[in-house]
């Protein structure tokens, strides 16, 4: 298989050596996983800093819930929630917008962001492959069917990986056709989203398959239901099941971890490289 070109970002050079940490700074009321503990600007920003020390290449900063139920919120209100956190991390860390909006993404980019991370993949609002395009930032494409309110209405799959791939691709393609480099694409299969507990272990158990795309690949498993279902702990209670996930991911050819703890995570994804590589680091 080709080897994947390195994505060369301002303060953060991805040559893909090694798998990369990207810390979850959720500015949102309704996350699913920290409860609005960090809504305040003052306080994302001050956990988005911890991230960072903790080791986190990169920080991912999102003002919408997509849990699955959640309601939209406004592009104008996600810039009011993100902006004052994005400009304030992007002077030291490399910052990830998460955001399915154009108009988001944009005033995002304008304040520092070099990474956005939409896990419609660019069907929830199109006018975002002409951002990216026109910025020269890093695209994450997430696979998604419908959206987080009505996602799970559209968990049905005759061969969930062959179906994710197919899906994926089409996104890339037309994210490449809008003048999206291929190279700055990164793929994500949306544990999750439009999936369920079954889907998820699969996707993972035939993640390898997903290198068939020619891009690097984000796995999203921090904290998420199934893993509540597999082990029976609540949301914050799963990270023992969350860095199996993530074990499980890299061993199968993921290159980034999105997570929550990164400091619990970051030694899990440092053995997973080790093992991976057959050596020490």
């Amino acid at each position: 298989m080709k080897a994947l070109a390195s994505i060369e970002l301002r303060q953060l050079n991805m040559d893909w050596s090694r798998s990369y940490v990207m810390g979850v700074v959720n500015v949102t009321p309704d996350s699913f996983s920290d409860g609005g503990r960090f809504f305040r600007s003052d306080d994302a920003i001050v956990h988005g800093r911890g991230l960072r020390g903790a080791g986190a290449d990169i920080l991912d900063v999102g003002g919408e819930s997509t849990r699955p139920g959640a309601a939209a919120v406004s592009a104008e209100q996600q810039i009011e929630r993100v902006l004052p956190v994005v400009r304030a991390l992007a002077a030291s860390c490399t910052v990830s917008i998460d955001t399915c909006k154009a108009k988001v993404a944009a005033a995002a980019i304008d304040a520092g962001a070099e990474i956005v991370n939409d896990v419609s993949g660019g069907r929830i609002d199109p006018g975002l492959f002409e951002v990216a395009a026109k910025t020269d930032v890093a695209l994450i494409l997430g696979h998604l069917r419908g959206r987080p309110e009505n996602m799970q209405e559209f968990a049905a799959y005759k061969n969930v990986m062959q179906e994710v791939i197919a899906e994926l691709s089409e996104q890339v393609e037309v994210a490449v056709r809008a003048g999206v480099p291929r190279e700055k694409i990164l793929v994500d299969p949306g544990l999750g989203f439009a999936k369920n507990a079954a889907h998820n272990c699969e996707i993972l158990a035939r993640l390898g398959e997903l290198r068939s795309l020619g891009c690097a690949v984000v796995i999203g498993a921090s904290r998420k239901t199934f893993l509540g279902q597999l082990t029976g702990r609540a949301s914050s209670d799963r990270e023992v099941a969350t860095a199996a996930a993530n074990v499980a991911a890299i061993l199968a050819g993921a290159n980034i971890a999105r997570v929550h703890d990164v400091a619990g995570q970051l030694d899990a994804v440092r053995v997973a490289d080790a093992i991976a590589d057959g050596v020490m680091p």
